[in-house]
């Protein structure tokens, strides 16, 4: 029986060769969730000009303690007139710092009279003052290359009236379920049948991961159709992706399949869940699909795609925020012990006062997919290991 690969060997297969796709520019309000493919610099300083951080006074510091006449009213949106000598002008959250202010005292520290402020001693030059340039300087790098837009990273861009960014096209993924016993839901069961519930999981994993999903093909239990299939997913695909068919029984036709029209780069990892997969490449008529088959059952299907799926979509946008999942040490709040493979154990971290808890659910079979619903990390236990309670374990965070 030939060796079981290891998961750094599985990786280094997986991402060899691997090369950025090409970018697309596309409008910001069609950017969500996207990797920029160039550094973006800035424009604009932000703020744009010296602004009042609250509502209250703008004044020089000189006059502190003093009772001033108030000589302008500043809403922000509004220009400032440069303030009159022994004055003070009222100003709000966001209003420009008038020329010869240099200090802003807060509303409820002044006792107003009229046309005239009772201003407090002691207001610090630079007071309550949003600097212009505090956040971003014009010419300095705003986003770098690689970074995923997300909410904060999105309004970083469109604080500088920024409209278009250019992004990384997001990775092309044909997503095959095989075997004569996966039905959809809405179609009745035969006997011996069950409903695929890789599709949709894989589906929303892959397009948290940046993807996007092209095709979704169920592939018989016949070894010329699952070639055809094959080749037709690789046409419409940078990744195919597969569950099921690829260990090494009678009508397991998808590893077969491969070696015919591809390469295999490596078959069966010593991981727990998820032993049979298969790492290749598939020809196309633009120079070759990856091609990542991943076991049926739904567990060993959920570890893989964040094993592989999510640093291969990370290797072809070229974010280094998923190369790989963060790391948390935890305190194990189980016992268990391993065999030959490493073990990737579905667990809830807490946060404690006393640090992380990483509490393990009990029934860790590869078909008990309710336990990945509220799994937020993957306890690595390495092979041939005894853990017991308190003892430290190495996490995996699951983030997408």
């Amino acid at each position: 029986m030939a060796e079981l690969a290891l998961i750094d060997d599985a990786l280094s297969a997986l991402l060899a060769d691997i090369h950025p796709l090409k970018s697309e520019r596309i409008a910001l309000t069609d950017a969500p969730g996207r990797v920029l493919a160039e550094d973006v610099n800035a424009q604009l300083d932000v703020p744009g000009f010296d602004n009042s951080a609250m509502d209250g006074y703008a004044l020089r510091a000189a006059d502190a303690g003093k009772r001033l006449p108030v000589s302008q009213r500043i809403a922000a949106g509004v220009s400032a007139t440069p303030l009159a000598p022994g004055t003070c002008a009222r100003i709000f959250t966001g209003g420009e710092i008038p020329p010869g202010a240099d200090c802003v005292v807060m509303q409820e520290r002044v006792e107003r009279d009229g046309d005239v402020a009772d201003i407090p001693a002691n207001i610090p030059t630079g007071d309550n003052i949003r600097r212009r340039g505090r956040d971003v300087q014009t010419g300095a790098t705003l986003l770098t290359a690689g970074t995923r837009l997300e909410a904060a990273a999105l309004g970083h861009l469109a604080g500088q009236g920024v409209v278009e960014v250019d992004v990384r096209r997001r990775p092309k993924v044909a997503l095959l379920s095989t075997g004569d016993e996966i039905v959809d839901p809405g179609k009745p069961l035969a006997p011996g049948q069950l409903y695929n519930s890789n599709r949709p999981m894989l589906k929303r994993l892959l397009e948290n991961f940046g993807a996007e999903v092209v095709s979704l093909v169920s592939v018989p239990d016949d070894f010329a159709q699952t070639v055809g299939l094959l080749q037709q997913a690789a046409e419409d695909a940078d990744v195919v992706v597969s569950t099921g068919g690829v260990s090494v029984g009678e009508e397991d036709h998808v590893k077969a399949a491969l070696e015919q029209l591809g390469e295999l780069n490596l078959w069966r990892l010593a991981i727990r869940p998820g032993k049979p997969l298969a790492l290749g490449r598939l020809p196309n008529s633009r120079g070759g699909a990856r091609f990542v088959g991943l076991p049926g059952n739904p567990v060993s299907s959920f570890v893989g795609a964040w094993l592989f799926l999510r640093p291969l979509m990370g290797a072809l946008l070229a974010t280094p925020a998923l190369a790989s999942l963060p790391e948390v040490t935890a305190h194990a709040g189980f016992s268990t012990s391993t065999g030959p493979r490493q073990h990737y154990m579905r667990v809830q971290l807490r946060f404690t006062p006393e640090g992380a808890l990483a509490e393990a659910f009990e029934d860790q079979n590869s078909g008990v997919l309710s336990t990945c619903i509220t799994a937020n990390a993957f306890a690595v236990i390495p092979p041939d290991a005894q853990v017991n309670e308190g003892d430290r374990v190495t996490c995996l965070w699951l983030e997408g």
